[in-house]
């Protein structure tokens, strides 16, 4: 199911405003992925980095998205609650990336929470200072993308160094209490050394509140959005990682006592 939001109507001048609105790129329903159990996923658009194994370049930026009221979500969220709910699942919010957006995306969180949803909240991290703790509060998974810990290789992955926000926020995370699925994209020549790795799985073993780590195999999928976007992919010649690399790095967090998918 991939379901486009549809243009919000139009508010009468002089009408009251409701807020906050925000961009939002698309939603579907997801099984195993996003979170526990079926979830209904909402994609905000707009997104800081330009990651180079990105599969979804048509949500970097808020234009890509049609703005919509929270009660406009909601509705959309309504319309799956019980499927979700009676499935195990919940709602999760993704990108994009959702704390681009966060007044929006804590008030999408706080509403699902005080339906009895669980909520899941899909980041880089990397603008984790604008998570409130009201945000925080009504989150109960974090799925922590963690591209690398060497800020060279990260300045490659998203061409900035500034990991240590992501850092910061799995710590504070942690020291709330929170969920956390770490998740690292293993792509061949970029991210695989093991130098690398060890640095990601040193850190998710820092973190007590680390339910599991995902390591996510690059693929070329989303490689026709760049072509019709006019956007050249930096790594169409790259290949998916083999088995044994896939084993290795799986190993390298699991022998930190992770468990590991």
């Amino acid at each position: 199911m991939n379901t486009r939001p549809q243009v919000a109507a139009p508010v009468p001048a002089g009408a009251a405003v409701r807020e906050p609105t925000g961009a939002v790129h698309s939603w579907d329903v997801s099984i195993g992925v996003d979170g526990p159990g079926t979830r209904f996923v909402a994609f905000l658009a707009g997104c800081p980095l330009r990651c180079r194994y990105c599969h979804s370049p048509d949500t970097w930026y808020g234009r890509s998205g049609r703005r919509r009221t929270v009660d406009e979500l909601m509705a959309e969220v309504e319309r799956y609650r019980r499927f979700v709910t009676v499935a195990g699942g919940g709602v999760t919010l993704s990108g994009g990336e959702p704390l681009l957006q966060p007044r929006f995306t804590g008030e999408v969180l706080r509403r699902c929470h005080a339906l009895g949803l669980h909520t899941a909240l899909d980041t880089s991290g990397f603008l984790g200072d604008r998570a409130d703790d009201a945000l925080l509060d009504a989150t109960d998974l974090v799925l922590l993308d963690v591209k690398s810990r060497d800020p060279a290789t990260y300045r490659r992955v998203t061409r900035t160094g500034a990991i240590a926000p992501t850092l910061r926020f799995g710590r504070r995370l942690a020291a709330r209490g929170t969920p956390i699925w770490v998740r690292f994209v293993l792509v061949p020549g970029l991210t695989d050394a093991e130098e690398n790795v060890a640095g990601v799985a040193d850190f998710a073993a820092e973190l007590p509140t680390v339910q599991r780590v995902e390591v996510l195999p690059f693929h070329r999928l989303g490689a026709h959005k760049y072509a019709e976007l006019g956007l050249t992919f930096p790594l169409a010649d790259t290949e998916p990682p083999a088995p044994e690399l896939l084993e290795r790095v799986r190993g390298q967090f699991a022998a930190r006592g992770l468990t590991v998918r």
